[in-house]
């Protein structure tokens, strides 16, 4: 049994921590993860801890954690940004950064990804996709055959079509998608629903829908 630390205390850790209690009443043993706690600051805790009704407690916020051996740390954050500064305080104190991988995942035997990669349910990763290190998927994103992916990516529900390339950083909102052989920077916002259809260099927003009305008719029982 694996034991684990998860950093953030707000939606992501619910989400992570639901998925770890599901996947232990699964598997093995020897696959099961024992959450120790909760790191977060007291702002953070006050908001969103009580909330999501947590088992295990708050350890400490990030500032005054000390690793210590055979324990590991899940970073629960979207933002990737946020995500690049609280991993490195983690390296930088000699943490260990941990995965996760829902059994349902379907990837190949044999995956060609990094460490520290946190992928929820229902995901699908072909062969001949290479993952980098630090990446989250929420459950039912994709990464076709042939994909390279950098580090640090969060994919909400997003998926990846065939010899697509991807950099560090990116934030993929719900539902975006890139067609086959589109190559996309380092530290991009592809807006929810986003279909891309071009290379997209670094340091760019994509959308579509800023100031738009949304009309909304409704329906007439007469």
């Amino acid at each position: 049994m694996r034991s684990i630390i998860i950093l953030g205390s707000g939606g992501v850790a619910a989400e992570i921590t639901f998925y770890i209690e599901d996947n232990n009443s699964k598997v093995g043993v020897d696959e099961k993860i024992n959450i120790l706690g909760y790191i977060d600051y007291a702002d953070a805790v006050k908001k969103h801890y009580k909330k999501y009704n947590f088992n295990a407690p708050v350890l400490c916020d990030i500032d005054n954690y000390i690793p210590k051996k055979d324990e590991e740390v899940l970073i629960a954050i979207a933002n990737p940004k946020d995500r690049n500064k609280m991993m490195d305080l983690l390296l930088k104190k000699g943490g260990k950064i941990g995965s996760f991988v829902h059994h349902s995942v379907i990837a190949p035997n044999s995956p060609n990804w990094g460490i520290g990669n946190v992928i929820f349910p229902f995901c699908l990763i072909e062969q001949n996709a290479i993952i980098g290190n630090y990446n989250l998927l929420t459950s039912y994103s994709f990464i076709s055959h042939d994909c390279v992916v950098g580090n640090n990516n969060f994919l909400s529900t997003a998926g990846l079509a065939g010899n697509v390339k991807v950099g560090d950083s990116n934030f993929f909102g719900i539902r975006a998608t890139v067609i086959p052989g589109v190559e996309i920077g380092n530290n991009n916002v592809i807006q929810a629903g986003m279909v891309i259809d071009k290379n997209i260099e670094d340091n760019t927003t994509v959308f579509y829908r800023y100031k738009e009305k949304v009309l909304a008719i409704p329906k007439n029982n007469k």
